[in-house]
């Protein structure tokens, strides 16, 4: 067991290399997935088929799909037949889609990319590997860099994707895309250390026979509603967004960027407060229900907005505040409310929630503009998030509290409950598991202070032989 000098330390040299590895991996498919969002469905426009704005968000949400059907068999997969060969296999199937999309003359094949991209589904696989990667304490601090380096990815996405495309096209975007996925597989080969150990983590992967128990929660259920709601908000949106930015303001795709650079930077500087707030004065409901309310006002604001510029572009500043104020509750808010040893469950399924949405938002957003028009999209999403906002006011508080990990080394069971009984008299422990099989002690702790040095005690003691 790790002292209380030791657990102070920071991330080894190995334990930085194999996150901000893993993070760019992550980075990278979602830059696959963001990357065309503000200009594919101008670009589909004009290839044959895609005309029909139906074939159009099916191509936006095919992704989805299959990422959604293959998350969990992925993880699986990796905890038999070895973490990276199940990422090399995925990235594989992930350049290959990209490719397919890059050399498709119809929106019949680039809907086959993507499925084909969806499919290299390596999230569980990536999460795994971090988490065979690092120490318990610094876990969490690698899982924020990944979260990160995806916010910044999609942010990113919406600026790079235009300006790219004025440069190298859709079809050189697809191209860039494989590429880069073919160099991350060299990075998983030679920057990404392999662990000394691979097993499974409770903490950070699906397990099957907790399931049941994730899936009747009803906290945790709304919170996945919460995640498929805005991702499918997001997707069908983005199917008109960009034929309302050209024709209102005038603004060929190329340009596209300029609304989005200073949108973003606008959010992104407004959602660092409101976040910081939530979380230290333990308010992080009335944040999370302000964030939706948001969300539900930006698009009605689309709706209400679709012949005037301005008023798109104050609408699209309203729903990217929204958009990152929930982006980065919705996990934390996991983690607050799932039992300690199921979070790799629940974020499984959090996972698939999302990429379940993409797909339908892709989908419903193409049908319901082809069939209704444009404003039948915002309808939609605005009625989507309605039900969420009202799943929202009748959610529990989630406890202001943090995780803390402690590698425990070999204990026997009596150990192991007397120190249960111990630790959860400590102040300031709200919730506490020892997972005996995987050597660690998972600590649900107050955010305000608690007894650290009385627990640091108690399971020093029993790594002594002390009890």
């Amino acid at each position: 067991m790790k002292t209380a000098n030791e657990n102070s330390e920071k991330m080894t040299p190995l334990e930085k290399r194999a996150s901000s590895g893993l993070a760019s991996i992550f980075g990278l498919r979602m830059l696959g997935m963001f990357l065309i969002l503000p200009v594919f469905a101008l670009y589909a426009n004009h290839l044959p088929g895609g005309n029909d704005k139906t074939m159009v968000g099916l191509a936006l949400g095919a992704y989805g799909l299959t990422q959604a059907l293959l998350q969990l068999p992925y993880g699986m997969a990796s905890d038999r037949f070895g973490r990276k060969p199940v990422i090399y296999f995925g990235l594989l199937l992930f350049a290959i889609g990209s490719f397919v999309a890059a050399s498709a003359t119809n929106i019949q094949m680039i809907i086959l990319g993507r499925i084909i991209q969806g499919s290299g589904a390596i999230s569980a696989a990536v999460t795994a590997l971090l988490a065979d990667s690092t120490r318990e304490e610094h876990r969490t601090h690698a899982m924020a860099m990944i979260g990160g380096t995806i916010g910044m990815t999609f942010a990113a996405s919406l600026v790079l994707g235009p300006a790219l495309y004025q440069f190298i096209g859709m079809p050189g975007i697809f191209a860039l895309t494989g590429i880069l996925t073919l160099l991350a597989m060299a990075v998983v080969k030679w920057y990404i250390p392999d662990p000394p150990v691979s097993r499974f983590h409770s903490d950070a992967e699906a397990n099957v026979a907790r399931l049941g128990e994730v899936l009747r929660n009803p906290q945790l259920l709304r919170l996945d509603f919460g995640i498929f709601s805005l991702h499918a908000a997001q997707m069908a949106m983005f199917v008109v967004i960009p034929f309302a930015l050209e024709k209102t303001g005038h603004l060929d795709a190329n340009h596209h960027w300029e609304v989005y650079l200073p949108v973003v930077v606008i959010a992104f500087i407004l959602m660092v407060p409101a976040i910081i707030y939530g979380e230290k004065k333990g308010r992080l409901k009335q944040v999370f229900v302000s964030g939706i309310a948001l969300l539900l006002a930006s698009q009605l604001g689309m709706a209400a907005s679709m012949n005037a510029f301005w008023g798109i572009v104050a609408s699209l500043t309203g729903y990217f505040i929204a958009f990152n104020v929930l982006e980065a509750s919705l996990p934390s808010l996991i983690s607050k409310i799932a039992p300690p040893t199921a979070k790799g469950t629940a974020m499984g399924v959090y996972n698939t929630a999302q990429s379940l949405g993409l797909f339908f938002g892709g989908a419903m957003g193409g049908w319901l503009s082809q069939h209704a028009g444009f404003s039948a999209v915002y309808e939609f999403a605005a009625g989507i998030v309605v039900v969420w906002l009202l799943l929202a006011l009748g959610m529990q508080p989630p406890p202001a509290v943090k995780t803390k990990m402690y590698h425990l080394g070999n204990i026997t069971p009596q150990q192991a409950k007397e120190l249960l009984g111990r630790l959860r008299g400590v102040e300031g422990v709200f919730d506490v598991s020892i997972v005996a099989e995987e050597q660690i002690a998972i600590l649900k702790v107050s955010q305000r202070g608690w007894d650290e040095a009385a627990a640091q005690q108690y399971l020093e003691g029993y790594a002594n032989g002390i009890g």
